[in-house]
């Protein structure tokens, strides 16, 4: 008798597709710097300016959440296996997105459409391999810390979890990408710092209620 696959579980199917399309999407938002009124007046208390941040970061916080649910509900192993396919879409994406900018624009394309694609679009090896590294290291140091910490408070404090792992992992990939991508282009000090800020208070503020949402998706998925 032929033996049959176990089926996948709903919640990791949703979570999976879920995360390659943040993967895909964060270097794109990544292109726009905002700045989130109170956060902003953070950076003078550190001798910085206004705190601004890319917008890809919302992305990443999902990234990390997804992640860390997956740790929650399948374990850190299953966890580790969506981290390492998740290189998949980002690598081809910015393959496509080489390929894509090589090819000349249609003669007909508006100048101002072609310029602006080319200029959100393009990046250098550095920027890339950055992104590449950073991804990878800092979403693996996220599952290691939550199910670390998962065993040792069992499933309590699953706010708190997700928070510190999120903040740690967070530092980890601001130190990786910025310089990998920029270190000796320009003085990153103040870049990374305040950056680092950033990226903690919105991981305090935003990853405990969105990894309590993901769970509870996840387990009403799983029924």
């Amino acid at each position: 008798m032929a033996s049959h696959p176990a089926p996948i579980a709903r919640s990791l199917f949703v979570f999976s597709i879920f995360y390659g399309g943040m993967v895909c999407i964060a270097g794109v938002l990544g292109n726009k710097q905002v700045t989130l009124g109170p956060l902003s007046a953070i950076g003078p208390w550190f001798g910085l300016g206004p705190l601004a941040v890319e917008a890809g970061i919302f992305a990443f916080l999902l990234l990390v959440t997804i992640s860390s649910a997956v740790t929650e509900l399948h374990g850190r192993a299953v966890a580790n296996r969506l981290v390492q396919v998740g290189f998949l879409p980002l690598i081809a994406s910015i393959l496509l997105s080489i390929a894509v900018l090589a090819v000349p624009a249609a003669s007909d394309m508006d100048p101002a459409r072609r310029d602006a694609f080319a200029l959100m679009m393009g990046g250098t090896p550095r920027i890339w391999l950055g992104g590449i590294v950073a991804y990878g290291i800092s979403q693996t140091l996220n599952v290691t810390l939550f199910a670390a910490l998962k065993g040792r408070e069992g499933g309590r404090l699953l706010w708190l979890r997700a928070a510190v792992a999120s903040i740690l992992s967070q530092i980890a990939d601001t130190l990786l990408f910025v310089s990998i991508a920029f270190y000796g282009v320009f003085p990153i000090g103040e870049l990374l710092l305040g950056q680092m800020l950033a990226k903690v208070a919105l991981s305090a503020l935003l990853v405990p209620p969105v990894i309590y949402a993901l769970v509870a998706l996840g387990r009403r998925l799983d029924r």
